[in-house]
């Protein structure tokens, strides 16, 4: 079992045996925060009634439209997890932006998985329209909170980042910048099925691709996945970034930069159509694993990814663009 579902399952666990720290439904739109709400959907998205979790920062109130970030968990997770994981709750009360973690498919609310083509679980299998329920659920939160439309932007992790990619691609117009963790563009979840990639976009859409060099759950160079049985494979993180070059009109030579005592290299394609940007950030040493403080502050401080923290690099770079 690798780390990633470890730390999941304890969660899990923890989870089931413990009180929820979230609150009902959403109140009215001039609610102060800092909170979180479970939120039903009033909406039936692919034949099921499905929830969402949202936080609201705390300077929200009710009046100023504030940007909001969907942040999709992993397979096996679930929002409250992703909540947890990726600490964007409080880089929110911090930058005074909504978070949206909306909640997957699985087994009695936990386990969850998203239907991203190739990928993965109960959801792609029954092939659930997940695109369709991330786009009602990003409604309905603009329709009961004072959203700026303008500024939705949306990272996910793993399954999530999976996910990312394909509501990226066909929903592009929803969204102002998008960031894909551990996660690619295409595979197959067997080696007779045919490979699937995400369809080309409809328009420009600035994107992050964070990628650890020792991910062997979805390896950085592609192919069979060390922790998937039935020979489930992944398309390359070069396939996905010279897909979003393509997709963006990039041209000329990329910048590149490092940081974290070169553990952290950032190549950065800036000379793109429509003022759009592609952005590849590799991490020395990481595996599959959310790169923030959750889990790079359990490194020794002589790691040099300790206390890496993936949230507050997304969100530097999302608040670009509108």
């Amino acid at each position: 079992m690798n780390r990633y579902l470890k730390f999941v399952l304890f969660g899990l666990v923890s989870s089931i045996v413990s009180l929820s720290a979230c609150n009902g439904s959403l109140p009215s739109p001039t609610q102060k925060g800092p909170a979180t709400y479970q939120q039903r959907m009033d909406l039936v998205t692919g034949g099921f009634r499905r929830s969402y979790r949202v936080h609201i920062p705390s300077g929200y109130d009710g009046l100023t439209q504030l940007p909001m970030v969907v942040v999709i968990h992993g397979a096996f997770d679930t929002a409250k997890g992703m909540e947890k994981f990726s600490g964007f709750s409080h880089l929110a009360n911090r930058e005074n932006f909504v978070v949206l973690y909306p909640e997957g498919i699985g087994i009695f609310g936990y386990l969850q998985h998203w239907n991203a083509g190739h990928c993965c679980g109960k959801a792609a299998n029954d092939k659930i329209d997940d695109v369709g329920y991330l786009a009602d659920a990003i409604k309905d939160v603009c329709n009961r909170l004072s959203i700026d439309r303008n500024r939705v932007y949306m990272v996910g992790f793993s399954n999530g980042g999976m996910m990312t990619y394909r509501f990226a691609a066909e929903h592009t117009d929803m969204l102002a910048a998008a960031a894909s963790i551990a996660a690619s563009i295409g595979g197959r979840p067997n080696q007779d099925a045919p490979q699937w990639r995400i369809p080309a976009p409809k328009k420009r859409l600035p994107i992050l691709i964070m990628h650890g060099l020792n991910d062997d759950d979805v390896p950085f160079g592609g192919g069979v996945s060390m922790h998937r049985k039935g020979g489930r494979t992944y398309l390359s993180v070069d396939a996905s970034v010279q897909f979003w070059i393509d997709a963006n009109g990039c041209q000329g030579e990329p910048v590149v930069s490092t940081s974290h005592d070169g553990a952290v290299q950032i190549t950065a394609w800036d000379t793109c159509t429509d003022s759009s940007m592609t952005v590849l950030c590799k991490l020395d040493g990481w595996g599959h694993l959310w790169p923030g403080p959750y889990f790079t502050g359990k490194l020794s401080k002589d790691d040099p990814l300790y206390n890496l923290d993936a949230a507050e690099m997304i969100w530097s770079f999302f608040k670009q663009f509108s």
